[in-house]
C-alpha cells in the first residue's frame, strides 16, 4: 500500500457508520520555499481535529468541542510535543536523502499512524508507517511485532528499530491501548458534532438542451456520502462523470455527478433518477424530468419580448419628455448659452 502525501489523504472517507478513527499525518520537507518544513495534522473520523506547522510553531484545535472538553492545556501539550517532532523530521529528511544518495531537490519524509475502533464489536486496528517521497519506507507489523522495509535504503532503520524492544513495546501499547482509549474519549466529547447529519438540497442543472444533466447536492454533512445516477434501479457507471466532494464555506459539503443524455430517448427519461445517499438517513431520489431542470439556455422569444417592451417604453418616455421640455422652454428666459452666437467661447481657455 502506497503512503500518499497527507494533503491527498484528506480526501479519504470513512468505511462504516460504526467505525471511528483517529489519524496523525506528519510531513517533513525540504526544497519547498513556500511550504513549512514540518506540518502535522490530526483527524478524528476524517474530520480535521488539530493542525501544527513549523511556521506558526503552534498547535491549534479546530473543533469547538475540543476547547470545551480539553481546554488550552491540550493545545499547549501538543505544541511542546510537535515542536520536538519538527526537529526530528528535519533530521529524518537529511538521513533519507543520504540513504538515497540525494544532495538537493524537493523531498518529503512522512509518518502516518493511528487506530480504528468499532463501537459495536469493540474491535481495534492500529497502524504505524513511514514514507519517503510518496513511497513506503518502513512500517510496523502488529502480528510479528517487527518492522518491514520495502526498500534496501530502509533496511538499516528496520534493523535498528527491530533491536529496540522498548520502542516496539511502546508502539504496540499505543496502537492497541492508548489510541483506542483516546478515540473513545474524543468520540464522547464530540458526539453531537460527529453524529450530526445534514441533508442537502438536490438540483438538476443543464447548460443547454444537449448538454449533460448535472445532479448537484449541496449542504450535506458529514462528507461520507454518495451521489450517483440509476437506470431502472441499477447504478450507472457508463455515460456518467462523477465529481469530488468539495467543502462549502459553512462547513457543509457539496458534490455533483453528470449524466450524458445524447443517447437517451425522450420516452426513457422516466427510467433514470439521481440518488443521494448518507449513512443513517433515507435516500433522496430525484427523477430525470425536463420540467425540473434548471438551465442556462435562453429562449430567443423570451429575449425579444422584453427588448420590444423596453423600446416602446423608452419611446413613450422620450416623447413625453420632449413635450414637457418644449412647454418649459417657452416659459423660461433664454440661457446664457442660447444668447451667444458661438457656444465654444463659454469653455475656459487652455
Amino acid at each position: 500500500m502506497k503512503l500518499f502525501m497527507f494533503l491527498l489523504l484528506l480526501g479519504v472517507h470513512g468505511t462504516a457508520a460504526v467505525m471511528h478513527s483517529w489519524k496523525a499525518f506528519y510531513t517533513g520537507s525540504t526544497g519547498l520555499s513556500e511550504f513549512p518544513e514540518f506540518v502535522a495534522l490530526n483527524l478524528l473520523d476524517d474530520e480535521v481535529m488539530g493542525y501544527f506547522d513549523s511556521t506558526t510553531n503552534r498547535f491549534e484545535s479546530r473543533q469547538s468541542w475540543m476547547k470545551e472538553n480539553l481546554g488550552q492545556e491540550y493545545d499547549e501539550r501538543q505544541t511542546n510535543i510537535l515542536q520536538g517532532n519538527a526537529q526530528s523530521f528535519k533530521a529524518n529528511v537529511k538521513i533519507a536523502m543520504e540513504r538515497f544518495n540525494q544532495s538537493k531537490g524537493v523531498h518529503l519524509y512522512q509518518n502516518m499512524y493511528g487506530c480504528e475502533w468499532d463501537d459495536e464489536t469493540d474491535e481495534v486496528n492500529g497502524y504505524y508507517q513511514d514514507g519517503y517521497d510518496g513511497e513506503d519506507f518502513v512500517s510496523f507489523d502488529r502480528k510479528t511485532e517487527t518492522w518491514t522495509a520495502p526498500t534496501q535504503q530502509a533496511v538499516i532503520t528496520k534493523h535498528k528499530w527491530d533491536n529496540n524492544k522498548g520502542w516496539i513495546a511502546q508502539v504496540k501499547n499505543y496502537l492497541t491501548q492508548e489510541c483506542p482509549d483516546w478515540v473513545k474519549k474524543y468520540v464522547n466529547y464530540g458526539r453531537s458534532s460527529l453524529m450530526r447529519k445534514d441533508l442537502p438540497s438536490v438540483s438538476l442543472l443543464q447548460k443547454t438542451s444537449s448538454s449533460p444533466v448535472t445532479c448537484h447536492a449541496t449542504g450535506f454533512y458529514p462528507d461520507r456520502a454518495d451521489l450517483f445516477w440509476r437506470k431502472d434501479g441499477e447504478e450507472l457507471h457508463e455515460d456518467v462523470d462523477k465529481g469530488e466532494i468539495l467543502p462549502n464555506h459553512d462547513g457543509t459539503f457539496q458534490m455533483s455527478v453528470d449524466l450524458k443524455i445524447s443517447s437517451i430517448a425522450d420516452e426513457d427519461w422516466k427510467k433514470y433518477d439521481c440518488v443521494f445517499q448518507l449513512s443513517g438517513v433515507k435516500d433522496i431520489n430525484t427523477k430525470l424530468d425536463k420540467s425540473v431542470i434548471r438551465s442556462n439556455e435562453v429562449n430567443p422569444l423570451a429575449m425579444i419580448i422584453p427588448i420590444v417592451v423596453a423600446v416602446v417604453v423608452l419611446s413613450v418616455i422620450a416623447v413625453v419628455g420632449f413635450i414637457v421640455y418644449k412647454k418649459k422652454k417657452d416659459k423660461r428666459p433664454p440661457s446664457p448659452v442660447e444668447n451667444r452666437e458661438v457656444q465654444e467661447e463659454m469653455l475656459p481657455q487652455a
